[in-house]
Protein backbone atom coordinates (compact mmCIF):
# COMPACT_ATOMS: atom_id res chain seq x y z
CA UNK A 1 0.00 0.00 0.00
CA UNK A 2 2.98 2.42 1.02
CA UNK A 3 5.09 1.91 -2.56
CA UNK A 4 1.36 2.45 -3.88
CA UNK A 5 1.14 5.85 -1.93
CA UNK A 6 4.35 6.86 -2.96
CA UNK A 7 4.24 5.83 -6.62
CA UNK A 8 1.44 7.96 -6.97
CA UNK A 9 2.57 10.99 -5.02
CA UNK A 10 5.82 10.68 -7.62
CA UNK A 11 2.94 10.55 -10.58
CA UNK A 12 1.54 13.81 -9.26
CA UNK A 13 4.59 15.21 -9.10
CA UNK A 14 5.32 14.36 -11.98
CA UNK A 15 2.19 15.47 -13.87
CA UNK A 16 3.11 19.22 -11.72
CA UNK A 17 6.34 19.57 -12.72
CA UNK A 18 4.95 19.06 -16.45
CA UNK A 19 2.23 21.58 -16.34
CA UNK A 20 5.10 24.27 -14.70
CA UNK A 21 7.31 23.16 -17.65
CA UNK A 22 4.48 24.31 -20.01
CA UNK A 23 3.02 26.87 -18.30
CA UNK A 24 6.84 28.81 -18.17
CA UNK A 25 7.71 27.75 -21.72
CA UNK A 26 4.61 29.09 -23.13
CA UNK A 27 4.55 32.46 -21.03
CA UNK A 28 8.45 32.48 -21.21
CA UNK A 29 8.34 32.29 -25.52
CA UNK A 30 5.59 34.96 -25.28
CA UNK A 31 7.08 37.17 -23.38
CA UNK A 32 10.43 37.07 -24.88
CA UNK A 33 8.84 37.29 -28.30
CA UNK A 34 7.28 40.59 -27.27
CA UNK A 35 10.80 42.06 -25.48
CA UNK A 36 12.88 41.14 -28.89
CA UNK A 37 10.28 43.00 -31.08
CA UNK A 38 9.16 45.36 -29.06
CA UNK A 39 11.52 46.15 -26.13
CA UNK A 40 15.01 45.69 -27.48
CA UNK A 41 14.03 46.52 -31.12
CA UNK A 42 14.45 43.43 -33.12
CA UNK A 43 12.30 44.27 -35.87
CA UNK A 44 12.68 40.94 -37.63
CA UNK A 45 8.86 39.08 -37.20
CA UNK A 46 9.10 36.72 -40.14
CA UNK A 47 12.84 36.20 -39.45
CA UNK A 48 12.32 35.00 -35.75
CA UNK A 49 9.30 32.64 -36.75
CA UNK A 50 12.10 31.47 -39.21
CA UNK A 51 14.46 30.79 -36.23
CA UNK A 52 11.35 28.75 -34.48
CA UNK A 53 11.01 26.54 -37.06
CA UNK A 54 13.92 26.20 -37.23
CA UNK A 55 14.53 24.96 -34.14
CA UNK A 56 11.19 22.84 -33.90
CA UNK A 57 12.73 20.99 -37.40
CA UNK A 58 15.62 19.84 -35.08
CA UNK A 59 15.03 19.21 -31.74
CA UNK A 60 11.97 17.22 -33.26
CA UNK A 61 13.87 14.69 -35.02
CA UNK A 62 16.49 14.46 -32.62
CA UNK A 63 13.50 13.76 -30.37
CA UNK A 64 11.65 11.13 -32.13
CA UNK A 65 15.04 9.41 -33.93
CA UNK A 66 17.26 9.51 -31.61
CA UNK A 67 15.87 10.02 -28.35
CA UNK A 68 12.48 7.79 -29.28
CA UNK A 69 10.09 9.98 -27.21
CA UNK A 70 7.36 8.61 -29.67
CA UNK A 71 7.18 6.61 -32.48
CA UNK A 72 8.87 7.49 -36.11
CA UNK A 73 5.62 7.67 -37.93
CA UNK A 74 6.24 8.10 -41.83
CA UNK A 75 4.54 9.64 -44.43
CA UNK A 76 2.53 7.14 -45.89
CA UNK A 77 1.61 8.99 -48.86
CA UNK A 78 2.03 12.09 -51.33
CA UNK A 79 -1.39 13.21 -50.66
CA UNK A 80 -0.52 13.08 -47.02
CA UNK A 81 2.40 15.23 -47.48
CA UNK A 82 0.08 17.56 -49.42
CA UNK A 83 -1.93 17.89 -46.76
CA UNK A 84 1.32 18.79 -43.79
CA UNK A 85 2.21 21.35 -46.41
CA UNK A 86 -0.88 23.08 -45.94
CA UNK A 87 -1.06 22.90 -42.58
CA UNK A 88 2.01 24.00 -42.36
CA UNK A 89 0.92 26.95 -44.35
CA UNK A 90 -1.53 27.76 -42.43
CA UNK A 91 0.15 27.47 -39.06
CA UNK A 92 3.31 29.84 -40.10
CA UNK A 93 0.56 32.19 -41.25
CA UNK A 94 -0.72 32.02 -37.40
CA UNK A 95 2.93 32.44 -36.01
CA UNK A 96 4.19 35.21 -38.08
CA UNK A 97 1.03 37.17 -37.76
CA UNK A 98 1.30 36.26 -34.04
CA UNK A 99 4.72 37.70 -33.80
CA UNK A 100 4.07 40.96 -35.94
CA UNK A 101 1.29 41.90 -33.85
CA UNK A 102 3.51 41.77 -30.57
CA UNK A 103 5.37 44.39 -32.01
CA UNK A 104 2.41 46.74 -31.78
CA UNK A 105 0.22 45.48 -28.75
CA UNK A 106 0.88 44.48 -25.30
CA UNK A 107 0.41 41.17 -24.03
CA UNK A 108 -2.06 41.70 -22.02
CA UNK A 109 -4.14 42.81 -25.15
CA UNK A 110 -3.06 40.38 -27.48
CA UNK A 111 -3.68 37.63 -25.11
CA UNK A 112 -7.60 38.96 -24.67
CA UNK A 113 -8.03 38.35 -28.23
CA UNK A 114 -6.01 35.45 -28.64
CA UNK A 115 -8.81 34.05 -25.99
CA UNK A 116 -11.53 34.78 -28.94
CA UNK A 117 -9.58 30.88 -29.93
CA UNK A 118 -13.23 29.03 -29.69
CA UNK A 119 -15.17 31.55 -31.45
CA UNK A 120 -13.27 31.44 -34.56
CA UNK A 121 -13.28 27.38 -34.23
CA UNK A 122 -16.57 26.98 -33.84
CA UNK A 123 -17.15 29.52 -37.34
CA UNK A 124 -14.60 27.62 -39.25
CA UNK A 125 -16.12 24.05 -38.08
CA UNK A 126 -19.38 24.97 -39.19
CA UNK A 127 -18.45 26.66 -42.72
CA UNK A 128 -16.10 23.57 -43.65
CA UNK A 129 -17.62 20.53 -42.34
CA UNK A 130 -21.73 22.37 -41.88
CA UNK A 131 -20.75 20.75 -37.85
CA UNK A 132 -23.66 22.67 -35.81
CA UNK A 133 -22.97 23.06 -31.98
CA UNK A 134 -25.95 22.85 -29.29
CA UNK A 135 -27.14 26.77 -28.47
CA UNK A 136 -25.63 26.82 -25.18
CA UNK A 137 -22.13 26.48 -26.85
CA UNK A 138 -22.86 29.11 -29.35
CA UNK A 139 -24.46 31.24 -26.57
CA UNK A 140 -21.77 30.81 -24.87
CA UNK A 141 -19.36 32.81 -27.37
CA UNK A 142 -21.28 36.10 -27.35
CA UNK A 143 -19.22 36.88 -24.03
CA UNK A 144 -16.09 36.00 -25.86
CA UNK A 145 -16.36 38.19 -28.48
CA UNK A 146 -18.46 41.11 -26.42
CA UNK A 147 -15.50 41.01 -24.08
CA UNK A 148 -12.92 41.67 -26.86
CA UNK A 149 -15.00 44.34 -28.48
CA UNK A 150 -15.26 45.90 -24.71
CA UNK A 151 -10.97 44.79 -24.44
CA UNK A 152 -10.70 46.99 -27.40
CA UNK A 153 -12.51 50.37 -26.32
CA UNK A 154 -10.68 50.27 -23.48
CA UNK A 155 -7.09 49.83 -24.86
CA UNK A 156 -4.86 52.79 -24.22
CA UNK A 157 -1.97 50.81 -26.51
CA UNK A 158 -4.85 49.94 -29.02
CA UNK A 159 -2.81 49.86 -32.78
CA UNK A 160 -5.27 48.90 -35.47
CA UNK A 161 -2.84 46.83 -37.68
CA UNK A 162 -1.43 45.30 -34.52
CA UNK A 163 -4.94 44.16 -34.02
CA UNK A 164 -5.56 42.83 -37.50
CA UNK A 165 -2.49 41.07 -37.50
CA UNK A 166 -3.76 39.41 -33.89
CA UNK A 167 -7.41 38.26 -35.42
CA UNK A 168 -5.34 37.12 -38.16
CA UNK A 169 -3.65 35.09 -35.92
CA UNK A 170 -6.00 33.52 -33.81
CA UNK A 171 -8.00 32.95 -36.81
CA UNK A 172 -5.49 30.90 -38.31
CA UNK A 173 -4.66 28.75 -35.55
CA UNK A 174 -8.36 28.01 -35.51
CA UNK A 175 -8.40 27.13 -39.12
CA UNK A 176 -5.25 24.55 -38.02
CA UNK A 177 -7.15 23.13 -35.50
CA UNK A 178 -10.03 22.18 -37.71
CA UNK A 179 -8.22 21.19 -40.98
CA UNK A 180 -5.86 18.70 -38.78
CA UNK A 181 -9.01 16.90 -37.40
CA UNK A 182 -10.69 17.46 -41.18
CA UNK A 183 -7.03 16.07 -42.86
CA UNK A 184 -5.89 13.80 -40.28
CA UNK A 185 -9.08 12.40 -39.12
CA UNK A 186 -8.90 8.86 -41.02
CA UNK A 187 -7.40 5.62 -39.34
CA UNK A 188 -4.81 5.46 -42.13
CA UNK A 189 -3.34 9.47 -41.85
CA UNK A 190 -3.95 9.91 -37.79
CA UNK A 191 -0.32 11.10 -37.09
CA UNK A 192 0.89 12.49 -33.37
CA UNK A 193 1.12 15.99 -32.58
CA UNK A 194 5.17 15.24 -32.51
CA UNK A 195 5.30 13.51 -35.65
CA UNK A 196 3.31 16.16 -37.36
CA UNK A 197 5.69 18.62 -36.06
CA UNK A 198 8.75 16.87 -37.34
CA UNK A 199 7.16 17.10 -40.73
CA UNK A 200 5.55 20.25 -40.50
CA UNK A 201 8.54 22.29 -39.17
CA UNK A 202 10.95 22.06 -41.79
CA UNK A 203 8.16 22.75 -44.44
CA UNK A 204 7.65 25.75 -42.30
CA UNK A 205 10.98 27.06 -42.77
CA UNK A 206 10.91 26.47 -46.73
CA UNK A 207 7.71 28.89 -46.74
CA UNK A 208 9.44 30.93 -44.22
CA UNK A 209 12.66 31.29 -46.71
CA UNK A 210 11.75 33.57 -49.43
CA UNK A 211 9.30 35.84 -47.31
CA UNK A 212 12.35 36.78 -45.01
CA UNK A 213 14.32 37.41 -48.12
CA UNK A 214 11.51 39.45 -49.72
CA UNK A 215 10.06 41.39 -46.69
CA UNK A 216 12.86 41.47 -44.54
CA UNK A 217 15.95 42.48 -46.31
CA UNK A 218 19.28 42.42 -44.83
CA UNK A 219 18.22 40.71 -41.46
CA UNK A 220 21.11 38.41 -41.08
CA UNK A 221 23.43 41.02 -41.92
CA UNK A 222 21.49 43.43 -39.49
CA UNK A 223 21.67 40.56 -36.75
CA UNK A 224 25.12 40.73 -37.15
CA UNK A 225 25.82 43.78 -36.81
CA UNK A 226 23.54 43.71 -33.43
CA UNK A 227 25.48 41.02 -32.45
CA UNK A 228 28.94 42.88 -32.56
CA UNK A 229 27.34 45.70 -30.10
CA UNK A 230 25.73 42.93 -28.10
CA UNK A 231 26.35 39.14 -28.53
CA UNK A 232 23.22 38.43 -26.30
CA UNK A 233 21.02 39.02 -29.24
CA UNK A 234 22.54 35.46 -30.10
CA UNK A 235 21.78 34.14 -26.89
CA UNK A 236 18.07 35.31 -27.30
CA UNK A 237 17.46 34.22 -30.33
CA UNK A 238 18.79 30.56 -29.71
CA UNK A 239 17.05 30.49 -26.23
CA UNK A 240 13.50 32.01 -27.91
CA UNK A 241 14.11 29.71 -30.49
CA UNK A 242 14.57 26.52 -27.99
CA UNK A 243 11.43 27.12 -26.14
CA UNK A 244 9.44 27.65 -29.00
CA UNK A 245 9.90 23.72 -29.82
CA UNK A 246 9.80 23.36 -25.65
CA UNK A 247 6.54 24.75 -25.71
CA UNK A 248 5.32 22.09 -28.61
CA UNK A 249 6.70 18.86 -26.32
CA UNK A 250 5.12 20.04 -23.04
CA UNK A 251 1.93 20.32 -24.76
CA UNK A 252 2.36 17.45 -25.82
CA UNK A 253 3.12 15.62 -23.05
CA UNK A 254 0.59 17.22 -20.54
CA UNK A 255 -2.08 16.39 -23.31
CA UNK A 256 -0.78 12.25 -23.15
CA UNK A 257 -0.36 12.44 -18.98
CA UNK A 258 -3.73 14.37 -18.67
CA UNK A 259 -6.32 14.55 -20.93
CA UNK A 260 -7.58 17.38 -23.94
CA UNK A 261 -9.64 19.04 -21.33
CA UNK A 262 -7.26 19.36 -18.52
CA UNK A 263 -5.34 21.11 -21.43
CA UNK A 264 -7.92 23.65 -22.33
CA UNK A 265 -8.96 24.23 -18.65
CA UNK A 266 -5.23 24.83 -17.70
CA UNK A 267 -4.98 27.40 -21.31
CA UNK A 268 -7.55 29.18 -19.68
CA UNK A 269 -5.57 30.21 -16.76
CA UNK A 270 -2.64 30.56 -18.52
CA UNK A 271 -3.53 33.57 -20.62
CA UNK A 272 -5.02 35.25 -17.22
CA UNK A 273 -1.29 34.56 -15.82
CA UNK A 274 0.73 35.81 -18.90
CA UNK A 275 -1.58 38.51 -18.97
CA UNK A 276 -0.22 39.77 -15.21
CA UNK A 277 3.02 38.54 -15.34
CA UNK A 278 3.05 40.92 -18.67
CA UNK A 279 1.44 43.99 -16.69
CA UNK A 280 4.26 43.83 -14.10
CA UNK A 281 7.24 42.99 -16.64
CA UNK A 282 6.48 45.70 -19.40
CA UNK A 283 4.34 48.11 -17.45
CA UNK A 284 2.00 48.71 -19.81
CA UNK A 285 -0.97 50.87 -19.45
CA UNK A 286 -3.93 48.71 -18.30
CA UNK A 287 -7.62 50.34 -17.91
CA UNK A 288 -10.15 48.74 -16.20
CA UNK A 289 -12.31 48.50 -19.13
CA UNK A 290 -9.80 46.62 -20.60
CA UNK A 291 -9.51 44.01 -17.38
CA UNK A 292 -13.12 43.97 -17.46
CA UNK A 293 -13.35 43.25 -21.23
CA UNK A 294 -10.73 40.16 -21.07
CA UNK A 295 -12.43 39.20 -17.41
CA UNK A 296 -15.62 38.55 -19.78
CA UNK A 297 -13.61 36.69 -22.57
CA UNK A 298 -12.37 34.37 -20.56
CA UNK A 299 -15.19 33.51 -18.51
CA UNK A 300 -16.71 33.13 -21.62
CA UNK A 301 -13.92 30.91 -22.72
CA UNK A 302 -14.58 28.79 -19.91
CA UNK A 303 -18.52 28.50 -20.42
CA UNK A 304 -17.89 27.27 -23.64
CA UNK A 305 -15.70 24.62 -22.47
CA UNK A 306 -18.43 23.40 -20.38
CA UNK A 307 -21.12 23.57 -23.05
CA UNK A 308 -18.47 21.70 -25.08
CA UNK A 309 -18.60 19.06 -22.48
CA UNK A 310 -22.22 18.73 -21.52
CA UNK A 311 -23.12 18.45 -25.05
CA UNK A 312 -20.44 15.71 -25.58
CA UNK A 313 -22.27 13.44 -22.85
Amino acid sequence: MTGGGKDGGKGRLFTVGLVTAWYSSNIGVLLLNKYLLSNYGFKYPIFLTMCHMGACSLFSYAAIAWLRLVPMQLPRSRLQLAKIAALSLVFCASVVSGNISLRYLPVSFNQAVGATTPFFTAVFAYLITVKRESLLTYLALVPVVTGVIIASGGEPSFNLFGFIMCVGATAARALKTVLQGILMSSDGEKINSMNLLMYMAPIAVILLVPATIFMEDNVVAVTMELAKKDFNIIWYLLFNSSLAYFVNLTNFLVTKHTSALTLQVLGNAKGAVAVVISILIFKNPVSVTGMLGYTLTVIGVVLYSEAKKRSKQ
